[in-house]
């Protein structure tokens, strides 16, 4: 069976990394790898190809920028024109990105079955681009790959048992990466004695396209760094470039975005995580950090409700209330929520079935 793996995001290049070398130890399958570019930075995409020993893609796009129409639009008519070309049986999109659901709705317009990572997953916030990608891409899929409980569940409020299509809980392939690469892991020059911290990520849209949101989120980092404990900040370049041209001062030890094997050593060495990100949260959770996340909602609503994850919104009270209750706190996995590192085998595993 030829697989057709579409991928263009940082989330994307660390799912892909395990369940590629599965699908590779199935002598039934074959991947042809389509990177849609969507992440162009070297720190945010090759970085990720050479540290984590994903095969080089067969095809790079070379798709960012513009608006999600636009970059959906293009990215939809690039990967049609692959898809016609190498007539795959099987389509295999990750997660909630413009390359997710453009990968996806190729497929759909060629009747190419699609097999859907991180299926299920809902914040119910239709604000959120991720929330429209997610649903849709769950909509034209044959096969999702659940990685909680709590997505199958969602998925059968929404009726998709009634569908021909098969749920499966595999568990969350992010696991998998964090427990295979932990032994890897280094920080930064520079950093690589420090602990205690409070690691940062900051970039979703809802935060820096709101400029009331993203001066609370600022001024909140720049309390904790003074009260609480040094902050360190991985900055996106999209979000420093907001910043400047509002004139907001980060008064933080920024650094620049690093590779997947610095983050996770940042994460074993840090004593909190503070984050709007998706997969940070989960990330924080598998090194046994708290995690405090600066939006009103989340798709990873377990974290929330066993007390590993609060969450905080842009309120700059509530942000520095809850870092400075929550440093020190002990978080212990027991391999329930998210599978216990057998996820990539176990979708590798389906496939080969098929």
């Amino acid at each position: 069976m030829k697989v057709l793996t579409i991928i263009g995001a940082r989330p994307q290049f660390i799912k892909a990394s395990v369940v590629s070398k599965a699908i590779l130890e199935q002598s039934s399958l074959s991947e042809v790898i389509v990177h849609t570019g969507q992440h162009f930075d070297a720190n945010m995409s090759d970085i990720f190809f050479e540290q984590l020993g994903i095969p080089k893609p067969d095809y790079q796009l070379d798709i960012h920028g513009g608006t999600h129409g636009q970059m959906t639009g293009r990215m939809l008519m690039e990967i049609e024109s692959v898809m016609l070309k190498e007539k795959p049986d099987r389509v295999l999109v990750y997660g909630d990105t413009n390359s997710t659901l453009a990968g996806a709705l190729a497929a759909a317009k060629l009747h190419i079955p699609t097999a859907h990572i991180e299926a299920g997953l809902r914040s119910y916030n239709m604000r959120m681009p991720e929330e429209i990608n997610r649903i849709l891409t769950d909509q034209v899929s044959d096969i999702l790959f659940c990685p909680t409980d709590v997505a199958v569940e969602n998925l059968r409020k929404e009726g998709f048992e009634e569908k021909p299509i098969k749920i499966l809980n595999v568990g969350d392939v992010m696991q998998d990466s964090a427990m295979f690469f932990a032994q890897r892991a280094t920080a930064p020059i520079g950093l690589d004695q420090q602990e205690g911290f409070v690691l940062t990520t900051l970039h979703r849209a809802e935060n820096t396209d709101d400029p009331v949101r993203l001066a609370s989120i600022v001024q909140a980092l720049n309390e904790i760094n003074r009260n609480v404990a040094p902050v360190i900040l991985p900055l996106h370049p999209r979000t420093r470039g907001v910043i400047e041209r509002l004139g907001l001062k980060l008064e933080v030890q920024v650094i620049d975005p690093v590779g997947y094997l610095e983050m996770i050593g940042l994460l074993q060495r840090c004593g909190l995580v503070l984050t709007d990100s998706g997969g940070v949260q989960k990330e924080a959770y598998f090194f046994g950090k708290p995690c405090v996340t600066m939006r009103d909602q989340t798709e990873w609503v377990e974290l929330v409700s066993c007390g590993a994850n609060v969450l905080v919104g842009a309120d700059q009270q509530k942000i520095v209330a809850s870092v400075s209750t929550s440093m020190g706190k002990l978080i212990q996995d027991d391999g329930q929520l998210y599978g216990g590192g057998q996820a990539a085998s176990r979708i590798a595993d389906t496939l080969a079935r098929l």
